[in-house]
This record gives structure tokens, sequence and C-alpha cells, in this order.
């Protein structure tokens, strides 16, 4: 826990960097998620760092609320976003860091076993913890091309990588679809240069390539034909359509950069895992 706790604040203030000193303007800016501009990204993550802090120090009213959030459906974290666009720049960001302290404090006295609820079934602590990492990784990059930003991939990726993997049978299940009983080797290179492998050394299937490109395709930030990933058999082509390491309706993705088409995706937060 003292290790994802410390990941999760670097990975924080990394983004507050990015945004702080923005201009008015700049808030506005149009991201790549449909409908969503950079005030939209942050009000998000603000929102569920206040539901997570809520999961953790009173999980029975986070239990008595959350139906009632599950059952406004699809429309429910675009009208969130909608309901926060009064507030100013300074306002938002002082949320955002607000929000994301209180549950950083929150987390640091769970075990890594504990259980939480969430917007699915119960996670465990370090799961829970891991998820709000590679959400606001994924947030943030949404900010970082709406503000033309070049973002330098760091060892933190191993943690969204490790979702992406887990996630693998969420990515079909939540499609209707059987999650294949085939296994996936997954051989990527962190930014320093060594490697992360999941998966067993002789899968007839693979996907190969870095870290980075890995993380944008399980996040959907970035369409497979925009990364240099080696897939490698049927499973391992299937999954790279579908995958998502995050909890809720299956997203739209994110079309390939030439084809002209907006580049859409999807806005939810967490992973539901054990």
């Amino acid at each position: 826990m003292g290790e994802l706790l410390a990941d999760l604040r670097a990975e924080t203030e990394e983004l507050d960097g990015v945004i702080r000193g923005l201009a008015s303007a700049d808030w506005e800016l149009p991201t790549p998620a449909e409908g969503w501009a950079v005030r939209d990204q942050i009000s998000h993550l603000a929102w569920f760092d206040d539901a997570a802090t809520a999961a953790v120090t009173d999980p029975d009213a986070f239990r008595a609320t959350r139906s009632e959030f599950l059952g406004r459906g699809e429309s429910a974290v675009d009208e969130l976003a909608a309901a926060s666009r009064g507030l100013s720049p300074r306002l938002l960001h002082d949320w955002f860091r607000t929000a994301r302290a209180r549950s950083l404090e929150a987390f640091a006295g769970l075990g890594p076993s504990a259980r939480l609820p969430w917007y699915g079934p119960d996670m465990s602590a370090a799961s829970f913890v891991t998820a709000r990492l590679m959400e606001t990784w994924a947030h943030g990059q949404d900010v970082a091309d709406a503000l033309g930003v070049v973002r330098i991939p760091t060892a933190r990726l191993r943690h969204v990588a490790t979702l992406g993997v887990r996630a693998m049978p969420y990515g079909f299940a939540i499609r209707g679809m059987e999650p294949p009983a085939d296994p996936v080797r997954v051989e990527l290179t962190l930014p320093d240069g060594s490697p992360w492998t999941a998966g067993p050394v002789d899968a007839a299937n693979l996907v190969r390539g870095t870290a980075l490109d890995f993380c944008l395709l399980v996040v959907q930030r970035r369409h497979l034909d925009d990364t240099f990933l080696e897939v490698r058999g049927e499973v391992a082509r299937a999954w790279a359509g579908v995958a998502q390491a995050f909890a809720g309706p299956p997203g739209r993705g994110r079309k390939p950069l030439g084809s002209g088409v907006s580049q859409g995706s999807t806005r939810w937060s967490g992973f539901r895992t054990s």
C-alpha cells in the first residue's frame, strides 16, 4: 500500500503540474472525449475522489446512494460533468486538490486486502488505489492531448498494465461475450527498459510492445493501429478490440488518428476486481 499510495501521489502531482497556472480559456479546451473540456476531466476525477473517500469512511452510506447513481445509466457521468461547469477554474482546481488529499488520507489507514464498496462488486483496497491511479493517468492523458502536452512515461505504468491484464475477461463480459479460455502472454518494456510480463510463457497468443502503447490501448486512449504493439493469435486480436481497464459500459474507444473521425472515449471510474 505504501508503494501504491506513493505512486498515486506522484501521478496526482504530475497532473496538478499540468493544470497549474492554466489560463481560464485553457480549461475550456475540448479534449478527445466527445463533449468534454479540460474542466470536465478534472471535475470527473474530483467527484469520484469524493465518492472514494465516502466508500472508505462510510461504506454503508455509500452503498445506500450507489443504486440511485447506477440507475441513471450511461448518462450519469455526463450529468455530473455538466453540473460542475459553473465552477471557476480556481474553485475547480481547489476541489480536485482537496478531494484527492482527502481520499489519500482515507486510503492511508487501510491494509491492502481491506474490502471496499464501489460501483460494482467490492474491491480490495490495493485494487481500489490502483484504479484511482489508472483513472488519474487516463484522464490526465485526455488533458495532455487537449493542451498539446507530451508526458514523459514513468514506471507507474506497471500499475495500469496490471489492471489492463486483470480486466481482460471483463472487456468481453461487459459486451455480452464469453471470455476466452485461452491465455494471452503479455510482454512489455517499461520506460526504463526493464521487462514486465504476464501470462504463461508458452501461450499461443501474445501482445508485445512498450508499456505506454499497451496502457494507452487498455484505457482506450489510442486505437491499436496507432500503436506499435505486436498482437499475435486470435484471442489476443479479439482482446485488443475490447480491452478496457475501467468499469462501466463498453467504451467506444478511439478511431485511428488518420481516419479523420472525432476521437470519442469512455468516461467512467474504477475497475471491478478482487
